[in-house]
C-alpha cells in the first residue's frame, strides 16, 4: 500500500506534544513533510482510531489509494486462515478517518470524540510506522506488552524533555 505522492513518503521516527488550549497539539516535525506530501501539497493531516490498540493513526490523504487493495489482502488472509472477515466494518474503520488541517507550525486541534477514542489526555507521544503514524497517551503506551519497550523508551525520553521545557 505504497502513496502516490512526488515520492516515497514514510513516516518515522518520534515527537511528543503536551495539549494545549483546545485541544491543540504539534504534528512532529518529522511528520510534517510527509504529510503534505502525502495529501497533495496540502496541510490535511488524516486520523483515525487504531483498529486493535487504544491510540490514534494518521497519515496523508494518498494512503486511501491503497484502502481496496487492504482490504481485498486481509479478505484473502481471512479466508485462507478460517476466520470471518467483515469488509464492510474493515471498510468504515479504515475510511472513518477525520480530515484536520494544521498550520505551517504543524499545530492542529483534535477533535474531542478522537481524543476520547485514542484515551489521548495532556500529553501526547507520536510514533512513526512506515504507512502512518500512532499518537499515544503515554499511560496506555506503557501498558502495552512486550515488544513496546522502544517506543516506551521514546517516550519516557521525549516526555521528560518536554517537562524540561515546561519548568524554564
Amino acid at each position: 500500500m505504497g502513496y502516490v505522492a512526488t515520492g516515497p513518503n514514510g513516516y518515522s521516527g518520534q515527537g511528543f506534544s503536551p495539549k494545549g488550549e483546545k485541544n491543540r497539539l504539534a504534528l512532529p516535525a518529522a511528520f510534517r513533510k510527509a504529510v503534505i506530501d502525502s495529501s497533495g501539497g496540502e496541510r490535511v493531516l488524516c486520523l483515525a482510531k487504531h483498529d486493535r490498540w487504544k491510540c490514534l493513526t494518521g497519515f496523508g490523504l494518498s494512503r486511501t489509494a491503497g484502502f481496496d487493495a487492504y482490504l481485498d489482502r486481509e479478505e484473502d488472509r481471512a479466508t485462507r486462515l478460517g476466520k470471518d472477515f467483515d469488509r464492510d466494518l474493515r471498510s468504515m474503520q479504515l475510511w472513518g478517518f477525520e480530515q484536520v488541517p494544521f498550520d505551517a507550525s504543524g499545530r492542529f486541534i483534535l477533535p474531542d470524540h478522537l481524543a476520547e477514542l485514542g484515551n489521548l489526555r495532556d500529553e501526547v507521544f507520536f510514533h512513526g510506522a512506515g504507512e502512518f503514524f500512532t499518537m499515544w497517551s503515554p499511560d496506555q503506551l506503557y501498558a502495552m506488552g512486550e515488544g513496546w519497550e522502544g517506543p516506551q523508551a521514546a517516550c519516557r525520553n521525549l516526555a521528560g524533555d518536554a517537562g524540561k521545557g515546561r519548568r524554564r
